[in-house]
């Protein structure tokens, strides 16, 4: 067969998985492009004069709590230094998630779906096959590319240079990407490709934090994707030849996960299952029941994620000085409601929008597993059983709304463990309070997945996520470019209180709370009405 008659179907499956992931894609996309211009244009305005940008540099530079989120700065007097940390720290980290579950459902979950069969059982290889799907994840990739040189080139940063950052912070994605592929041949299912895919990135996460906030622990930068990215360093003394790392760790992965796709079966994972094990009967007497047993572990992933990371978050909370803090930058973070930032409660409560936006995520996650039972057709036989449409996706939003409860207390409690371990002052009922501060926007953002579930079931999961996303960087910056305030309070973060540092915030709680539970009643309502949609 020739060359030519080959190309033509590997077109159409690398044209298919970009397709496929394109709401994933533009909502990062739109996510890259907005950061990468607010930070350079926030920075000239909240630092106008050097004076300014060297009282922010003594007191930000080497605070260990800043670092956790960014990094280590190499230049905060410039706004190409500062530019290459926030973005750079932000967005690589972005970049490794996007990578890990774009591979995934490139490869493994259109597996999982019959269709690689399909594929197969026609003129295409498995190494055609991989390669498409691959090409397709690689288009997805460059746009996140263009999204950041698109965002710092209009900020007037140099476009070398935005080109050098936006570089980096791909390679970090193009690492992570080879992960998923992969996890995608070691796991026999989609949902665990995703969490040792996720287990990976949480371990070089952790590397890169304790590079960047312990003294002496710099080497382990060179043990992560996230730490060569910082080695790179983009904008500030560029070092080009750090990019051999992520190309050869790409080029090792994505050849080791070739080498078993070709190999074993399609539809099987490399970690056989023990055919000959004792049955395990438990969580099998309902639906609900066997969504919690399906789930237990992607929970405990994100409480062990989100655990340690509010841990750590609580260590450093002694960090936090005012000590040469600007008039303008009180300003900018008074525009974001935080004005108290600067004392451990105020860091600890706004550090809490981080652990309300994960909550967020795993919300959404949890429809998400729900749709891949009804794309699977395993819903079909579910529904065949005496069992409604309204008890199985109720059952599914209970399940979740456990889920979130959990995250958000283990949340608070293991931040007060951390803040305690270093004598701060700050009660166990009020971080508690924080983790109960979680659970109205991450109702909210389920009841809302789950009635996009019923409206527009094959696109749901890539639009739900998105609107997390894009609420949530709304918040962080609407008020930053001068939005008008009754703009920036249609995120649903702005009316979250920052507690412990403010208040909690009742009537807002209540109104979520209020509109979660309309989404979902609708949605069941929608849900029971609707053809099933497999694939």
């Amino acid at each position: 067969m020739s060359g030519a008659s080959r190309l033509g179907p590997s077109r159409a499956i690398a044209r298919r998985a970009f397709a496929d992931g394109r709401i994933r894609t533009i909502a990062f996309f739109y996510l890259f492009a907005v950061v990468a211009y607010v930070q350079p244009v926030t920075y000239r305005a909240a630092y106008p004069t050097l004076a300014d940008r060297v009282g922010f540099a003594r007191s930000f530079g080497d605070n260990t709590a800043i670092r956790l989120f960014y990094g280590k700065p190499r230049d905060l007097l410039s706004t190409a230094g500062y530019t290459a940390w926030r973005v750079g720290g932000t967005l690589a980290i972005l970049a490794g998630v996007w990578g890990v579950l774009a591979a995934v459902a490139a490869l493994r979950t259109e597996e999982e779906a019959g269709r690689t069969d399909l594929l197969l059982a026609g003129i295409v290889g498995r190494r055609g096959a991989y390669l498409a799907a691959l090409g397709g994840v690689a288009a997805g990739a460059l746009a996140l590319f263009v999204g950041i040189l698109a965002g710092l080139a209009i900020a007037g940063l140099p476009l070398g240079g935005s080109a050098y950052l936006g570089l980096g912070v791909t390679s970090v994605a193009a690492v992570f990407v080879a992960v998923g592929a992969l996890t995608s041949q070691i796991a026999g299912t989609r949902r665990l490709a995703t969490e040792l895919g996720a287990g990976v990135f949480a371990a070089c996460f952790a590397l890169r934090v304790i590079a960047d906030t312990a003294a002496g622990a710099g080497w382990l930068r060179w043990a992560t994707p996230l730490g060569w990215a910082e080695e790179m360093r983009p904008l500030t003394g560029a070092r080009p030849v750090v990019l051999v790392l992520p190309l050869a760790a790409t080029a090792v992965l994505l050849s080791a996960a070739m080498g078993i796709a070709r190999r074993r079966d399609v539809g099987s994972g490399l970690l056989a299952e023990r055919e000959s094990a004792q049955p395990r009967l438990r969580l099998l007497a309902s639906p609900s029941a066997l969504a919690a047993r399906l789930g237990r572990g992607g929970v405990v992933g994100w409480l062990t994620g989100v655990g340690a990371f509010a841990f750590i978050v609580g260590l450093l909370a002694d960090s936090i000085s005012s000590a040469g803090i600007s008039k303008s930058l009180q300003r900018e973070f008074a525009k974001l409601g935080s004005g108290s930032i600067l004392t451990p409660t105020g860091y600890l409560g706004f550090t809490f929008l981080f652990f309300i936006l994960a909550v967020s995520l795993f919300a959404v996650s949890q429809i998400a597993g729900a749709r891949e039972e009804e794309a699977a057709g395993r819903l079909e036989t579910v529904l065949a059983l005496p069992v409604g449409r309204s008890r199985w996706l109720g059952g599914r939003v209970a399940v979740a709304a456990a889920g979130i409860a959990s995250i958000g207390l283990a949340a608070g409690g293991l931040a007060w463990a951390g803040a305690a371990a270093v004598g701060v002052r700050v009660s166990l009922g009020a971080m508690l309070e924080a983790g109960v501060n979680c659970l109205p926007i991450g109702l909210l953002f389920l009841g809302i997945a789950a009635l996009l579930l019923g409206l527009l079931p094959r696109a749901s999961i890539g639009v739900s996520y998105g609107v997390v996303s894009a609420a949530f960087v709304w918040d962080l910056f609407g008020s930053l470019l001068g939005a008008p305030g009754w703009l920036v309070k249609v995120s649903p973060f702005e009316d979250v209180g920052l507690v412990p540092g403010q208040p909690f915030r009742v009537v807002a709680a209540i109104v979520m709370l209020g509109l979660a539970s309309l989404a979902t009643l609708a949605a069941v309502g929608i849900f029971r009405r609707r053809d099933l949609l497999v694939g």
